[in-house]
């Protein structure tokens, strides 16, 4: 039982060396990175918001400088492409409005061939009044 003893003595003053050693390196950090004076400190994050505002404009100048030259190279190549599709319509155009004038044409001339081979022939016949059978 007195091994018992001995051992948990020595494990609580174990533990109180390595808690009495973390507090000391903790304090010695907290001396080495504590904060400058209220001024010092205001005028660093002042620098650090003005250099972080140049960086953002720089880089707002340069997207917008690498927009426009996408913008041109697309707007050459879609202009010409978009020439092209109006000819295409254009022509698509004109070859619909002639298949129509061709097909009026059709019937028209249909039309008057039925009426020249006469009355007879272009007018459907139907029973007398009177028969429905």
């Amino acid at each position: 039982m007195q091994n018992d003893d001995r051992s948990g003595g020595s494990d609580v003053s174990t533990r109180l060396t390595y808690l009495l050693i973390g507090g000391g390196i903790g304090a010695l950090l907290a001396l080495l990175f504590a904060p400058k004076a209220g001024s010092e400190l205001r005028g660093d994050i002042a620098d650090v918001t003005r250099k972080g505002i140049d960086k953002s404009r720089e880089g707002a100048r340069y997207v917008g400088d690498k927009a426009g030259e996408y913008y041109g190279a697309v707007r050459e190549k879609t202009g010409d492409w978009v020439g092209s599709a109006r000819e295409v319509a254009s022509r698509k155009t004109g070859q619909f409005s002639a298949a129509v004038e061709a097909g009026k044409q059709a019937y028209n001339e249909e039309k008057r061939k039925t009426e020249l081979s006469g009355a007879s022939e272009a007018k459907p016949t139907y029973p007398p009044q009177g028969d429905l059978s």
